[in-house]
This record gives structure tokens, C-alpha cells and sequence, in this order.
């Protein structure tokens, strides 16, 4: 023999003996048999991943969207500064008053036990000058003896 020449048969000529060979047609079919399955799957799990990649995206896009409008929404605010100042400014006099009212009303507590402390003072010197009924008001308006809180 030759060197030339190769005792091997090429490609081409197999494609011509491939149906009249039983034993290359059963293991096609055994390798068909056991690749077919996984290449199924595997097709299943790439068209699986496109649909959720597109998914995927419109979540996104969906996201994007709603993005821009807080985007829009945070430069589109109005200037609220003044508006917080003043707010500062009438809670600091609401506390002034608030403080003064309290100053008044501790006076008007202490004023209260003094006279009620002087009336005490004055029944045990000269019980006989202390009326035993209330008064009777000209007006017709009972006086108010409650406490002022």
C-alpha cells in the first residue's frame, strides 16, 4: 500500500453505507435515545430563562418608570423652609404663653392658700366675726368658691 492512500473511509463515503450498516443505526438510535432527553430539558430550561428574562425586563422597565416619577417628584417639591420656620417661630410663643399661663396660675394657686391659710388664721382668733351661712349675692349668681386649675 501507499501512503497516499488510507485505509479509512471518509465521511462521505459512510453516508452512502449508513443505512445498510443495522449496528451504526442502532447505536444512532441508543445515543439519540439517550441525548434526546437531555437536550429536551435543556431546550425547556433556555426557553424558561427567555420568559423570565422578559419578565425580567418589563419589571424593570416597570421599576425605571417609577423611578422617573420619584425622580420628578423629589425636584418638583415646593420649598417648605418658610414654612417650617414659622411653624418653629409660633411654637416657641405658643411655649412663651404656655410658661407665662403656668407662672399665673402657680401666683393664683399660692394667692389661694394664703387667703385660705389668713381665713384660718382669722376663725381662730375671732370665730364669733365669721358668718356660719354663705353669703347671698345681690345679683342672684351664687358666688363661685371652686378652684381656679
Amino acid at each position: 500500500m501507499d501512503d497516499t492512500e488510507s485505509t479509512t473511509t471518509s465521511a462521505d463515503e459512510n453516508t452512502g453505507n449508513l443505512c445498510d450498516n443495522p449496528t451504526r443505526d442502532t447505536l444512532a438510535e441508543g445515543l439519540l435515545g439517550l441525548l434526546k432527553p437531555t437536550i429536551d430539558q435543556l431546550d425547556d430550561r433556555v426557553r424558561a430563562t427567555r420568559i423570565s428574562q422578559l419578565e425580567l425586563k418589563q419589571q424593570i422597565d416597570s421599576l425605571n418608570e417609577e423611578l422617573q416619577k420619584v425622580r420628578e417628584a423629589v425636584n418638583n417639591h415646593p420649598d417648605l423652609d418658610p414654612y417650617v420656620k414659622k411653624l418653629i417661630a409660633c411654637k416657641h410663643k405658643v411655649t412663651v404663653v404656655l410658661n407665662v399661663l403656668q407662672a399665673s396660675q402657680d401666683r393664683l394657686n399660692e394667692i389661694r392658700r394664703m387667703v385660705n391659710k389668713e381665713k384660718g388664721i382669722r376663725t381662730a382668733v375671732m370665730p364669733e366675726l365669721v358668718p356660719q351661712e354663705p353669703e347671698q349675692s345681690t345679683s342672684g349668681v351664687a358666688p363661685d368658691h371652686g378652684s381656679i386649675n
